[in-house]
């Protein structure tokens, strides 16, 4: 399940182990929508923290200060409207930006990177439930951060009404807030199959539970995080 980093992509094959003391680990959180993704990660991140490494808290899209204003365009209810095909793209040019201006520079500093969403939430979204068809998808992924992948991505699950019925107690609802029931069932179908593809990468956590047991088990994926 978790393994040494492999992420920065630039080690000779002679000095990976070097390398992989160096770089730092790179972690991403992915779900639909309501399913707790910020309560989580802080609090991993808090515990990430208190074992002496230092994080980067990070976002897709956005990230940085030109990914955060593509994000603002992704989201908002615009005048105009967003081709799927433009929305694709706009996720990949915000995540192109996010990976080279502060992905990488971070994990070769040694920081470990917490992120919430990366290119599964593409695949999800784009993909399971735009339709896009995964082999586009994944030669965008290349195109963009080729072997740039998570150590560990941690699916926080939950049943779609429950999800939605927490993200509508957040406000007003942004683009992708406003889908409805089928939209969200064809993306959560879509991270299970992820998760069951490689269980070497994905945890699985059912956050329809109540907090405590739901933190209990951010803080056994911790536990093995920093032991490795």
């Amino acid at each position: 399940m978790l393994q040494s980093p492999s992420t920065s992509g630039n080690c000779e094959a002679g000095a990976a182990r070097q390398c992989d003391m160096q770089d730092g680990k790179f972690i991403t959180f992915e779900g639909i929508e309501g399913v707790g993704k910020s309560t989580n990660i802080d609090y991993l991140v808090e515990l990430i923290e208190a074992h002496g490494h230092t994080v980067l808290q990070t976002r897709e899209p956005g990230g940085t200060p030109i990914a955060e204003d593509i994000r603002r365009i992704l989201k908002e209810h615009g005048d105009e409207p967003m081709s799927d095909v433009a929305e694709l793209l706009l996720m990949f040019a915000a995540r192109s930006i996010n990976v080279n201006n502060a992905i990488r520079p971070a994990l070769a500093a040694g920081t470990w990177v917490v992120s919430d969403r990366f290119t599964d939430s593409t695949r999800a979204y784009q993909g399971g439930a735009r339709g896009f068809p995964q082999a586009s998808i994944e030669w965008l992924a290349d195109f963009v951060h080729g072997d740039l992948q998570p150590d560990l991505t941690i699916l926080l699950d939950a049943p779609v009404e429950t999800a939605m019925q927490r993200a509508g107690r957040r406000g007003d609802p942004d683009r992708f807030e406003v889908e409805q029931a089928d939209f969200f069932s064809k993306a959560r179908e879509t991270y299970l199959q992820l998760a069951a593809q490689e269980p070497e990468r994905f945890v699985v956590v059912d956050v329809s539970r109540d907090l405590d047991s739901v933190r209990a088990d951010i803080g056994q994926i911790a536990t093995l995080l920093l032991s490795n």
